[in-house]
């Protein structure tokens, strides 16, 4: 039996230091035993590799074409799967901390094409003017093209002072245009906060890391001495992340002993997570803000929060990422990101390719033609469907062809999801004194 471990986190929205992070949970899973008919097809692949080994005009390496050849298996299944050599895979164990060298942007293929899906604040990639939904077409002077989300990782990662070309095309232009741009030590604070009105408090969570719940307790703790007596969430554009830090967020603000999601597998057996009531919850009214962006982690605490009637969702429908990952180890150092479980909310709905639907929904306008079409789950090639789906909402879901668009950018004091829920906790304080 292996230890292996589990993450959950939107792998083609793939941070520069990698977003999709390990969901750290302990996990059993059955040594591997292939049947005779297994056998008898491996004849196939080792008389290809002894035939390329032999006849092709260059001498090539055993290595490389057994890489090859587990990349392009893992290929055929879902999105999220996939193989990582030694170095990606410690990368990966690294990349939990939150603190990495490289650019500072979060990439993700659409259409074939690797594009960014947002440069992170104040990073070498945002000071050089890298914007969402440009096309990352070479890197240092080499193709993307067929470049897998790991292999453009390993190339724009590096030392600080580093640097690396990218060649962009954006909307609206008529030809390429290199962006050089030097590495830097890029540390995510996963948790900001502020009192963005009088007494209400507000939390941004960027994405769910080791440190993220204790950063989120320190945050609380400082509201709450401010005398706040209410809260917004904001999970938007929040890729995922640690499975535990989600179920850790979620219980400062839930009692202990609540379901906050469950995973199953293909045997069908469930593992349930509740919270355990280690940390002080608050029960301040609250808003939790989602959009496109919001996925897996994120998705997890939302759908919590939603199903046990403890906060209003208010913004667009999130991303729809309802898998789970086990990230397993392998002899050489390296590894595989294999989707193994789907995950659910406490009342059982799976938001595989659908997404968490908002209380109150608030869209973001798109001025002056500014935008940039946005990606979801259900847009990736090789998805998972959603066995809860009827055959209307299956047929419903692919007869959407349109492209969302956003705003590549957006002011405080234009983001009319916020200030909507601001509006919204103010007019709870105003029935609740007519009430009382």
């Amino acid at each position: 039996m292996k230890r292996i471990k589990v993450l959950l986190a939107i792998a083609t929205a793939v941070m520069i230091f990698f977003a999709a992070q390990a969901l750290v949970i302990q996990w059993s899973m059955p040594s591997a035993v292939a049947d005779s008919s297994d056998y008898e097809k491996l004849k196939l692949f080792t008389e290809v590799l002894e035939i390329v080994k032999k006849s092709y005009v260059e001498e090539v390496n055993t290595k490389d074409l057994i890489y090859g050849a587990i990349r392009g298996m893992l290929r055929t299944l879902d999105p999220h799967s996939g193989f990582m050599p030694p170095d990606a895979y410690k990368e990966m164990r690294i990349d939990t901390k939150g603190e990495f060298g490289g650019l500072g942007i979060k990439i993700g293929i659409r259409n074939g094409v690797l594009t960014v899906i947002a440069p992170i604040e104040d990073t070498p990639a945002w000071r050089a003017g890298i914007k969402a939904g440009d096309k990352i077409i070479k890197v240092d002077g080499e193709s993307t093209k067929d470049m897998t989300l790991f292999e453009a990782v390993k190339k724009m990662r590096g030392p600080k002072g580093t640097k690396v070309t990218l060649t962009i095309m954006r909307e609206g232009w008529k030809e390429f245009k290199d962006f050089t741009i030097v590495r830097d030590i890029i540390k995510i604070k996963s948790v900001k906060y502020k009192v963005v009105d009088d007494g209400i408090g507000y939390v941004k969570i960027n994405q769910f890391q080791e440190h993220t719940a204790d950063e989120l307790e320190k945050a609380l703790k400082a509201l709450d001495e401010k005398g706040i007596d209410s809260m917004i969430l904001d999970l938007r554009n929040n890729p995922g992340g640690l499975l535990r830090s989600a179920i850790d967020v979620a219980e400062q603000f839930l009692p202990p002993d609540r379901l906050v999601v469950y995973i199953k597998g293909r045997s069908g057996d469930k593992t349930e997570y509740y919270t355990r009531g280690k940390r002080k919850h608050y029960n301040w009214p609250m808003i939790v803000l989602v959009n496109y962006g919001s996925a897996s982690a994120s998705e997890i605490v939302a759908g919590a929060l939603k199903d046990w009637n403890r906060a209003v969702i208010l913004g667009v429908k999130t991303f729809g990422k309802g898998s789970v990952q086990s990230v397993i180890p392998l002899s050489d150092g390296s590894g595989l990101r294999l989707t193994t479980a789907k995950y659910y909310t406490p009342k059982g709905i799976s938001i595989q390719n659908t997404g968490i639907e908002p209380d109150i929904e608030v869209k973001l306008v798109v001025k002056n033609g500014k935008g940039h079409p946005i990606l979801r789950e259900k847009d990736l090639e090789r998805h998972l469907e959603n066995e809860q789906l009827k055959g209307k909402e299956k047929k419903e879901q692919k007869e959407e062809k349109k492209p969302v668009i956003v705003p590549l950018q957006i002011d405080e004091k234009e983001d009319v999801q916020l200030q909507r829920a601001i509006d919204v906790l103010k007019s709870w304080r105003v029935f609740k004194k007519k009430v009382a």
